[in-house]
């Protein structure tokens, strides 16, 4: 991905830069609740106004679907942007059309100017060639910096670049950078952690991820699958019994590539599904009866702890128990904090993504440990899936 240009590379001064963000934040009764895309997003808005850039940014909120809704206004997100930059954050009422024009034109070196929602317009999702026509007239210069809304070639991420000399702003560099460093030229050995409830949501993930890992370390309900394929008991857990033939094939795979699957050798199993239910530790291969698997046991946190100080390089997407309720978080926080430990030395590369892993991670106070962490959902997996991410490949194929 190193042939993505970067905004860092351009003179923008005197230049009004058209900067695609992804501020679809949490809000409650117009307030943001959870400030981490904003914070993510503010090093890319100052220093283009550093540099004496006209900054203009663009993002979508919630699912308007194309009708005008104030309660998605970014207007309260243009105010948090102003209070993490510690700067003056501007807002006009649209984002084409006379009223977004005449506020743009009115700027100078150095403002700051948010938008209105993207998407209070159809022609945004609909990758509207005038839509970003009406977006480029104001404009010098395209930046995205938004990678999770990659995935999709809306009028923001993908026909604007037909329009301005576009480039990758600074987060969106960052995270090209960091999962390159996975998937790319990786040290190693290099595994991945890949968990989840169930291995149909997984499969094109594993089927990619096999040819470039040493190991995948499978936890979750994904597991059970795996050693329900092996004939071991798993009880009344979650599991894909359609899909043992397709962990039987990933298994397969593995073998031909050299890339071993690993699977949990102890397991923490309850009758009920509940917080501080009681439970039992048991070894994979003994019947858990009525009982359901919640967690991996202290010998296989033993085991992969033990794996990770062999690995240069970690890749994370998924929980390896329901660490939502107490005590089953206990072997993805363990195995969390010997990563962030391993990490914080200097001896591993850990790029963790994917929503309930950010949750995960956060539960287990690690976040701030790992090399990087993705805030993107669909376009973090998709990426994982070996797919081509039409934003990204827009600022390629325009350079």
């Amino acid at each position: 991905m190193s042939n993505v240009p970067s905004i860092q590379d351009v003179d923008v001064a005197g230049k009004t830069v058209l900067v695609r963000a992804d501020l679809n934040v949490p809000m409650d009764n117009g307030r943001v609740t959870d400030t981490v895309r904003i914070d993510r997003f503010a090093p890319t808005a100052t220093f283009l106004a550093d540099k004496g850039a006209r900054v203009v940014i663009i993002s979508h909120f919630g699912r308007p679907k194309g009708v005008r809704n104030p309660t998605l206004s970014l207007e309260p997100v243009a105010k948090a942007l102003a209070k993490s930059l510690g700067r003056e954050v501007g807002f006009a009422e649209d984002c084409v059309g006379e009223v977004a024009e005449k506020t743009v034109w009115a700027m100078k070196d150095g403002d700051i100017v948010m938008l209105e929602n993207l998407r209070f317009h159809i022609d945004e999702t609909e990758n509207s060639d005038v839509f970003a026509q009406r977006m480029a007239v104001f404009s010098d210069i395209y930046v995205n910096d938004a990678f999770s809304c990659c995935h999709r070639a809306h009028a923001s991420t993908y026909a604007i670049t037909k329009h301005l000399p576009s480039y990758a702003g600074l987060s969106l560099k960052k995270e090209l950078d960091a999962l390159s460093s996975v998937l790319g030229d990786p040290e190693r050995p290099i595994a991945a952690l890949v968990g989840g409830a169930k291995v149909s949501s997984k499969i094109t993930v594993l089927e990619a991820l096999i040819p470039n890992m040493d190991a995948i370390i499978v936890g979750g309900g994904m597991a059970n699958t795996f050693l329900l394929a092996q004939g071991h008991p798993i009880g009344a857990s979650l599991a894909e019994p359609d899909f043992i033939d397709m962990a039987n094939k990933i298994m397969a795979t593995a073998k031909t590539h050299n890339c071993e699957i690993v699977l949990p050798v102890d397991l923490v199993v309850s009758a009920e599904f509940a917080a501080n239910a009681q439970n039992e530790t048991i070894p994979v291969g003994q019947d858990p009866g009525n009982g359901m698997i919640l967690d991996v046991g202290a010998a296989s946190i033993e085991d992969l702890t033990n794996r990770l100080s062999g690995l240069k390089t970690l890749l994370w997407n998924g929980p390896l128990g329901a660490f939502e309720m107490e005590p089953f978080g206990d072997g993805t926080f363990a195995v969390a904090k010997a990563a962030a430990e391993l990490t914080k030395q200097g001896k591993l590369v850990t790029v963790a993504g994917g929503g309930d892993t950010v949750a995960a991670l956060n539960q287990a106070g690690v976040s701030d440990d790992f090399t990087y962490i993705s805030t993107a959902g669909g376009a973090f997996l998709e990426w994982l899936e070996g797919k081509e991410l039409p934003g990204v490949a827009a600022l390629t194929e325009q350079n």
